[in-house]
């Protein structure tokens, strides 16, 4: 039997299994923001192997406008703790791993890297021209990387606690600076401490959200 993995593209979707119950817990049903982090430290491979999952996201035409910046330093995160909200900057300073994940506004100029050169060279160009498509494009694209980006550390046995708790600008400043990346989310990352999640709150109902038509 031919190995999914090696199987050509066209042909792996013949592999999709459902998850188990385990998986769909530890990813969605069981899932919480952590607000604690034990002092378990997360390795630099743990954050790598992160990004390893997070890639596959899907986007508009394979757009991929996420960018991520992993503050190590104690250097990096007295700087980054200095911009947070009063409320996350304890949580900040604490957590084993903090990401910063950032879009790229000129992602356009990868657009030849990740497609067929027919498709990269007239979007690239349209891109290039119309900073509010460029601008639209990268929000959307790179919120959705986001999500996965949290899916992937959930699916490591990591826990995340995204925030958009801080001075955007501020960070975009002190970590960015005239380069075209722009903060969307900080995400403390590590393993759930003492009282790390609190009570869920509801979620909306079926009824509530889904039409038919």
């Amino acid at each position: 039997m031919t190995d999914l993995a090696e199987a050509p593209e066209s042909d792996r979707t013949s592999g999709l299994t459902p998850l188990d119950a385990a998986a769909r817990a530890a990813l969605f049903t069981e899932a919480h923001t952590a607000h604690t982090f034990a002092e378990t430290p997360v390795t630099e491979a743990e954050l790598a192997e992160i990004w390893e999952l997070a890639r596959w996201a899907p986007t508009s035409a394979n757009f991929q406008p996420l960018r991520v910046l992993y503050v190590n330093s104690a250097e990096g995160r007295a700087r980054l703790v200095d911009h947070m909200n009063e409320g996350n900057k304890a949580k900040t300073a604490a957590a084993p791993a903090v990401a910063v994940l950032a879009l790229d506004s000129r992602f356009h100029t990868q657009l030849p890297n990740v497609l067929p050169e027919a498709m990269a060279a007239p979007l690239t160009d349209m891109f290039e021209a119309n900073e509010e498509a460029r601008a639209n494009s990268a929000q959307f694209n790179s919120a959705l990387q986001a999500g996965y980006f949290i899916l992937a550390v959930r699916a490591l046995g990591l826990a995340a606690g995204p925030m958009l708790g801080y001075n955007k600008d501020a960070v975009d400043t002190e970590f960015f600076g005239d380069s075209p990346w722009r903060t969307i989310l900080v995400v403390n990352i590590g393993h759930p401490g003492e009282g790390a999640f609190r009570d869920r709150l509801p979620r909306l109902d079926h009824s509530d959200v889904v039409r038919w038509a």
